[in-house]
């Protein structure tokens, strides 16, 4: 009967351990479903996956060649999102992702391809630093680089 008990007691053990676990596929679908929104124009879906009005920040090269860094925050991001011409297509390709875990804690690299109304703009990569809250993983904190050279167009 002890025996019994321990193994039923391991197997509900995995069990609850691996409804725990996050994948690189869980990593994905949250950077998915927030470009999902991007690209929709969708301020709601892009913020069930964001942790508040985190801060955000740009890394570029100015026309003058000196390396610059902009900080933001997402409230201003989203307002842009939601407040752009019905017209304009904004789209961001995503050309692979490097998704890294360790716990509670996760990074997604993104490299991509930026094109307004289906004309190459710009590339760079984003870099996505997600986190495990009580409401599941959401995104807290994104740095991305952006240039015009360089660029492998399609």
């Amino acid at each position: 009967m002890k025996r019994i008990l321990f193994i039923l007691s391991l197997l509900i053990s995995s069990v609850l351990f691996a409804q725990d676990s996050f994948s690189e596929d869980d990593a994905k679908q949250v950077i998915d479903t927030f470009f999902e929104g991007f690209h929709k124009g969708d301020t709601i879906q892009m913020k069930s996956v964001i942790l508040g009005n985190i801060a955000t920040q740009t890394v570029f090269a100015s026309k003058d060649g000196s390396n610059r860094i902009v900080d933001s925050m997402m409230d201003g991001f989203i307002k842009a999102i939601g407040s752009r011409p019905e017209t304009d297509k904004w789209e961001e390709r995503l050309l692979d992702y490097n998704v890294q875990i360790d716990g509670n804690l996760a990074h997604v690299w993104t490299p991509y391809e930026f094109w307004l109304n289906d004309k190459f703009s710009h590339c760079g990569a984003n870099a996505f630093t997600l986190a495990k809250t009580d409401e599941g993983w959401k995104i807290v904190h994104l740095i991305d680089s952006r240039r015009r050279s360089s660029c492998k167009q399609e």
